[in-house]
């Protein structure tokens, strides 16, 4: 029996390597501000994200860093710091 290869893609929108390099910008638009997965032998080989989008992709993970930071000093003993200049 032959194996076959299934691999997820994490976009609605895809478009085969050859056809974005025509009109990169024509791809992101028809996609209207959601990523475009880019296929080279129907295979994803990345995703096109619009830099809004990508931009608060990166302030949640920013947010989720603090977040942990702020667990993980949650029980730690709180230090008085003067706020006077000596």
């Amino acid at each position: 029996m032959t194996e076959i290869e299934i691999q997820e893609i994490l976009a609605d929108t895809t478009i085969s390597l050859s056809n974005f390099k025509k009109n990169p910008m024509a791809a992101v638009e028809s996609a209207e501000g959601f990523p475009v997965a880019v296929l080279n032998h129907n295979k994803p080989a990345f995703y096109c994200v619009p830099a809004v989008l990508y931009e608060a992709i990166m302030d949640k993970l920013e947010d989720q860093e603090l977040s942990a930071i702020a667990d993980e000093r949650m029980g730690q003993k709180i230090v008085k710091v003067n706020k006077g200049i000596t």
